[in-house]
C-alpha cells in the first residue's frame, strides 16, 4: 500500500513553493538538498518549521520541497505557508470547529494566511519607490 502524499502551495513575495508531505520521521529536503545545507541561517529553519511544531507534528512527516524566485526569507515564508496547507489537507478530516483542529491551532499562530506584502514598484522621477531626490535650494 502506497503511502498518502499531502500537498500544499505556498508563496510569499516573488517565491513559490511546492510542499509534498508524506508521514516518516522527520526529514526535510529543499530542492534535493538537506534544509539546513539549503538555508544558511538557523532562523530560516525554524521558521519554516513552526507550523509542524505549533501542530507536534515535527517528527511525524517526510517533507519534500521544491521552491523557486527570491531570496531565503521569501522561500522560507514560501514553504511555511505550503506545509501549513499541507497539514491542514492532512487533517481535513477533523471537526474544524474542534479546539485541537489544526485549522484553529494555525490561523491562531498567523500560519494559514498568505502574506501579501512584496516590493513596492519604482515610480518615474524618484530614485526608488518613495525615494525622491535630494532637494536642493540653490
Amino acid at each position: 500500500m502506497s503511502k498518502r502524499v499531502f500537498i500544499g502551495t505556498g508563496r510569499r513575495k516573488t517565491s513559490t513553493a511546492q510542499v509534498k508531505m508524506v508521514p516518516g520521521k522527520g526529514n526535510i529536503t529543499v530542492n534535493g538538498v538537506d534544509v539546513r545545507a539549503f538555508f544558511p541561517y538557523e532562523t530560516n529553519v525554524m521558521d519554516l518549521k513552526q507550523p509542524l511544531v505549533a501542530t507536534n507534528t515535527d517528527e511525524s512527516f517526510d517533507i519534500e520541497v521544491t521552491v523557486k524566485g527570491g531570496g531565503f526569507t521569501g522561500q522560507t515564508g514560501a514553504i511555511r505557508l505550503g506545509i501549513a496547507r499541507a497539514l491542514l489537507e492532512y487533517d481535513s478530516a477533523s471537526d474544524p470547529e474542534s479546539d485541537t483542529s489544526f485549522r484553529k491551532i494555525l490561523k491562531r499562530a498567523g500560519f494559514v494566511t498568505r502574506d501579501a506584502r512584496s516590493k513596492e514598484r519604482k515610480k518615474p522621477g524618484l530614485k526608488a519607490a518613495r525615494r525622491a531626490p535630494q532637494f536642493s535650494k540653490r
